[in-house]
């Protein structure tokens, strides 16, 4: 693998979101989301400014799960198959350079604007809150940070999966809708349902087994239950064992949601 064409690659898809100023649009409505959750989330108990960090991480996750998988599904579902309609892709592939490096320079290119855009758009509201907040606070901010990130990688190596094996964009984009319908909305409905059902007595053994076969359900873990009044505000801490909820352990699980996916992509492209 030639990392310099991989480097082209990559740099000519971060560039052309920079041009267009999709990652300004990204990171100003992350900006004022988070501004707004911050300073007026607790609106609804009359109270107006500021409240605490697990208050607001709490708000934001919630925010972050439904519109990160979905910009980035955007992002990412005609990386490929975008290319194969404007009949691009043959010209690319005739040059110097394999299906492989071709494949991961555009994810980089677009997992580098996707999280630029998430770590400017929250971090101008970190230096806003940074004189509210104490040392460990801000240490939980930034981990919060870091996972969207991750969360961000995530779906968008399944947005490229999709841009491969999709026969054309109207494809990619409804199989696109679909995962982020599937993962933010039905998975954990499916799940409870299924415990519904049982009444408890099945399932609740692999119950948080299955938790990890979502990466928005990684994430929120790995947020929520690192803040204990939170964690016990969702009840995590009793279908969740401790010994699962490590955040090494799950931003492993998380870097797997990111390298699987591309891994079937690369097997799929180069057939």
């Amino acid at each position: 693998m030639e990392i310099a064409q991989v480097a082209t690659i990559a740099g000519k898809e971060f560039w052309d979101r920079i041009r267009n100023r999709w990652v300004l649009a990204v990171a100003l409505v992350f900006t004022v989301f988070a501004l707004a959750i911050a300073y007026f989330g607790g609106a609804q108990q009359g109270a107006v400014g500021f409240r605490s960090i697990e208050f607001t991480i709490a708000s934001l996750v919630s925010l972050v799960i439904y519109l990160i998988p979905l910009i980035a599904l955007v992002l990412g579902f005609d990386a490929i198959v975008g290319e194969r309609e404007r009949g691009s892709l043959d010209l690319l592939l005739s040059m110097p350079i394999t299906r492989f490096e071709l494949l991961l320079g555009k994810y980089l290119g677009l997992a580098g604007a996707l999280a630029f855009s998430t770590v400017a758009g929250f971090g101008l509201v970190a230096l806003v809150l940074a004189t509210q907040l104490e040392f460990n606070a801000l240490l939980h901010y930034f981990g919060f940070m870091l996972s969207s990130v991750l969360l961000g990688m995530a779906f968008l190596s399944l947005a490229v999966m999709v841009s491969v094996f999709a026969a054309d964009r109207t494809r990619a984009s409804g199989m696109a809708i679909a995962l982020w319908f599937f993962f933010v909305l039905v998975f954990d409905l499916l799940l409870l349902g299924a415990l519904v059902v049982t009444s408890g007595q099945y399932g609740g053994e692999i119950f948080p087994y299955l938790l990890l076969a979502n990466p928005a359900d990684v994430f929120r873990i790995l947020n929520i239950f690192a803040l204990e009044d939170v964690r016990t505000l969702y009840g995590l801490a009793t279908v969740f064992p401790a010994a699962l909820a490590e955040p090494w352990l799950l931003g492993l699980v998380m870097l797997g949601w990111i390298a699987a996916p591309l891994a079937i992509a690369t097997w799929r492209f180069r057939k």
